[in-house]
């Protein structure tokens, strides 16, 4: 995550932020994600029960709460898309300092793709899982056909 982007990746990332409708408008993005409740929006957008928007506070520039929020994120929203951002770069987003977030949203696209991806993989095979064709074996097992 302490990777730069170039600068087409980071105008790919900008295009799929901007497909996102937030609470409030970007403008610089360094300092719109310094408190972590873009970076929950962004999620609350693709997996509603992932995030409680409620339990985040919006900062008026207070670096404990910025951290508290980030800290947040990573106990209990992140890891549901096995995702993690370290301390150290935590302190750099909540910093405002140049190039620290985009990576971190970066890797966040990508994590959030996957998941969709996997979900909708599941999905898929569920669909594809006939209830009704459920047999069991002499031996005692189900068997299970597939549409």
């Amino acid at each position: 995550m302490d990777q730069k982007l170039q600068d087409s990746e980071i105008e790919h990332l900008l295009l799929w932020l901007d497909k996102i409708p937030f609470s409030r408008p970007k403008r610089k993005l360094r300092r719109d994600f310094s408190d972590g409740v873009l970076v929950a929006e962004v999620i609350k957008h693709f997996f509603p029960k992932f995030v409680d928007l409620s339990s985040l506070t919006v900062p008026f520039n207070s670096r404990e709460e910025k951290l508290r929020n980030w800290s947040l994120l990573n106990r209990k929203v992140f890891p549901r898309l096995d995702f993690y951002v370290p301390e150290e770069v935590i302190s750099k987003i909540v910093l405002s300092s140049p190039g620290a977030v985009e990576p971190v949203l970066s890797t966040l696209k990508e994590k959030i793709d996957k998941k969709r991806a996997d979900i909708a993989s599941k999905k898929l095979t569920l669909e594809n899982f006939d209830i009704r064709n459920l047999e069991k074996t002499p031996e005692g097992e189900v068997s299970v056909t597939f549409k």
